[in-house]
């Protein structure tokens, strides 16, 4: 079985209105759909766009003003969903709930469905400049092609978090990102690569490029998407199906299957995740 996968990296750009955002946002799902994309990934933070569209007196928005737009930035995804038939991991968007902003995946399916998932890991910037508060669990979502897991940005570092996603049946993680340097990004890249090896599994992963001037902490961005695979003989010898070009406005797609995982699992030059020392260590499953 196979899925078509496009991931993008999206331009952020200084906006007037939600209506800017939305055509935008429509491009580059219309632009997958040229490609017969079944599932379309946006990057972390990417409605931190709709700040710059500022208040009466030109002050670009705040992160507690974010949560002001969910009920649009949702209505518009799912009609998007079903327009298009496809399923689109919406980035990440920070909502509102009992008093506590959470930075929060969202997977929107054809059938008007929405998934969602808060980000696990909060980073030291999110917790002192934004108060963003932590996840407390993680979920695993069926497809009709199969189980996936959202994982954002600095999630990806901890392996613990990813064998829990593989043991509960997840072959596709879906990482939107956003990092402003060199550094950010490849320690998000090189642990992408990584919990695909150690756990059999695909890897997709974009990040924010472009900057919003005007909006704090997201005035600089370093982003390119990748598709990421394990390294066996069935698959590319680096290990990427396809990656963008570092800091463009594109998006970048490629096929998924599954099958093949199932056969490195079982038969592949190394089988990671069946030889794993579950008696020396914790087994997820």
């Amino acid at each position: 079985m196979k899925l078509r996968v496009s991931a993008v990296q999206y331009q952020l750009q200084t906006i007037r209105s939600f209506e800017e955002f939305a055509a935008q946002a429509e491009h580059y799902i219309r632009t997958a759909d040229e490609f017969g994309t079944e599932f379309v990934l946006f990057p972390e933070f990417f409605t931190t766009q709709l700040m710059s569209i500022g208040d009466a007196e030109g002050n670009a928005l705040t992160i507690e003003d974010l949560p002001d737009f969910t009920g649009q930035y949702e209505q518009l995804f799912v009609s998007l969903a079903a327009k298009y038939n496809m399923h689109l991991i919406g980035g990440t968007h920070v909502i509102r709930k009992e008093g506590k902003l959470y930075n929060t995946a969202h997977m929107f399916y054809p059938d008007g469905r929405i998934a969602r998932q808060a980000k696990i890991h909060i980073t030291p910037t999110e917790v002192t400049e934004w108060n963003m508060a932590a996840g407390d669990g993680l979920e695993v979502f069926d497809t009709y092609k199969g189980r996936i897991a959202m994982l954002t940005c600095y999630d990806i570092e901890f392996p613990e978090i990813v064998r829990m996603a593989k043991a509960k049946g997840a072959d596709v993680i879906f990482c939107p990102s956003c990092t402003d340097d060199r550094h950010g990004f490849y320690r998000v890249r090189y642990t992408s690569h990584a919990r695909a090896v150690e756990n059999q599994i695909y890897v997709v992963l974009t990040g924010t490029v472009g900057h919003l001037p005007t909006v704090d902490f997201m005035r600089a961005n370093y982003g390119q998407a990748a598709i990421i695979t394990p390294n066996d003989v069935p698959f590319p010898p680096r290990g990427i199906l396809a990656e963008g070009e570092i800091n463009n406005d594109m998006i970048v797609t490629a096929d998924l299957d599954l099958d093949l995982l199932y056969e490195v699992r079982e038969r592949g030059s190394v089988t990671t995740w069946r030889d794993r020392r579950t008696d020396l260590y914790t087994d997820w499953e």
